[in-house]
């Protein structure tokens, strides 16, 4: 864990990702800058802001990076999609680290990378004045920022599981990440990450990412899933969601008075 701020050189979050550091993290889907806070306040090495299953998009993002902007957690975002145009416009409100969703391919990965990187080594678009780089302030932030990139790619089909090790060897690829949900419903068990052919998928991910040299990570539904998938040699895991942590507590709150 660091006090660095999160946008500052080098990326401090994606050197403790590559060193295979342990990084816990929690997902973020409350759409709310004060949920937000108080998570960045609790201390956690990540927090996830989604934008694939929850209501956010960049207006909602930004305040949600201001309230973290003196916390310890490193924000990572997770847009709707493998999108060139949607990825340009986190990348100018301010993030620096990503989470792809579905990526099944080599490809798939190879274009989100590009998605993040200025021409040559990319196709991100320029603009001289935006939040990302604090309105034009940071010096040398062109020369520095495609370095500074972090480009988790999720896996969570058949295709993407029997791709891991072509998707690991993509340059700017940082680390390999699961999505137990959709991979459980891609191998005919919806609704049920815990069935033993999942589980085994899940594994086999880690294992080939670690063989790649990448670290793996997951979002685990309770703490035992949690502390399998650290056993299983996951590296980063998200242990809770704002939302999941809300909902048990108001839920147990009120059994106390039945």
């Amino acid at each position: 864990m660091t006090a660095l701020p999160y946008n500052a050189f080098p990326n401090q979050f994606r050197k403790d990702l590559v060193a295979g550091n342990k990084l816990i993290g929690c997902w973020c889907s409350l759409a709310s800058p004060i949920t937000t806070e108080i998570l960045g306040l609790a201390g956690f090495d990540w927090l996830l802001l989604d934008g694939e299953h929850s209501p956010n998009d960049v207006i909602s993002f930004i305040p949600q990076l201001m309230a973290l902007k003196d916390s310890v957690s490193a924000p990572v975002v997770r847009p709707q999609w493998n999108d060139t145009v949607a990825i340009k416009r986190l990348l100018d409100a301010g993030f620096y680290n990503f989470l792809i969703p579905f990526v099944e391919s080599a490809a798939d990965a190879a274009r989100a990378v590009a998605a993040t990187r200025y021409p040559p080594e990319g196709v991100r678009g320029v603009s001289v004045s935006h939040r990302g780089n604090r309105y034009g302030t940071v010096k040398d932030y062109m020369k520095l920022i495609n370095d500074n990139i972090t480009v988790l790619v999720q896996i969570e089909s058949r295709a993407g599981v029997a791709a891991v090790s072509e998707i690991s060897a993509v340059k700017g690829v940082d680390g390999i990440f699961v999505g137990p949900s959709d991979l459980a419903a891609g191998l005919g068990h919806l609704g049920d990450p815990s069935h033993p052919e999942v589980q085994a998928a899940i594994k086999q991910v880690f294992d080939r990412a670690q063989a790649a040299g990448k670290p793996s990570g997951i979002l685990a539904g309770g703490d035992a899933d949690a502390r399998r998938y650290l056993e299983m040699g996951a590296s980063f895991v998200a242990v809770g969601s704002d939302q999941g942590l809300f909902r048990a507590a108001t839920q147990a709150l009120r059994d106390k008075f039945l």
